[in-house]
């Protein structure tokens, strides 16, 4: 088995969001969960940009709609933050859609609505292009 993409990263990443979670509990908006999130990004001294914009080329003409990441972190890891019951295959394929608009490889989907974190590594290979690969945490 090969070693995870960005594994001590998602590692940190994780453990941040699960500070958020014991601090905060369930139950805020998703942009509390984020303005938190910049909090603890900026006190661990990791770079990042929040709210990033992605074009959406369409066979050469870029689309007049775009997609805006919640953050991009050491411009290669795509975070995603939701506030729901529980991630759903939609959100999966909003990251790899993200991904795709963005070309990096790993997105980070992390849940703060349930009673306890959830989250997901989404891989999507720039490189072969073929399948998504999603793998599922709750913490």
């Amino acid at each position: 088995m090969s070693e995870l993409l960005y594994k001590d990263e998602v590692f940190k990443l994780v453990g941040l969001c699960m500070e958020i979670h014991r601090e905060l509990g369930k139950g805020h908006d998703e942009a509390i969960y984020k303005d938190a999130f910049v909090i603890e990004l900026q006190r661990a001294q990791i770079q990042f940009v929040r709210e990033q914009k992605y074009e959406v080329d369409y066979k050469g003409v870029v689309l007049p709609h775009f997609y805006y990441a919640d953050f991009v972190v050491r411009e290669k890891i795509l975070f995603e933050a939701k506030a729901v019951e529980q991630l759903t295959e939609a959100h999966v394929k909003q990251v790899l859609n993200y991904l795709a608009a963005s070309k990096l490889e790993l997105g980070l989907l992390v849940n703060f609505g349930g009673g306890s974190l959830e989250w997901k590594r989404v891989v999507l290979s720039q490189k072969n292009k073929p399948e998504p690969l999603s793998k599922d945490f709750r913490l």
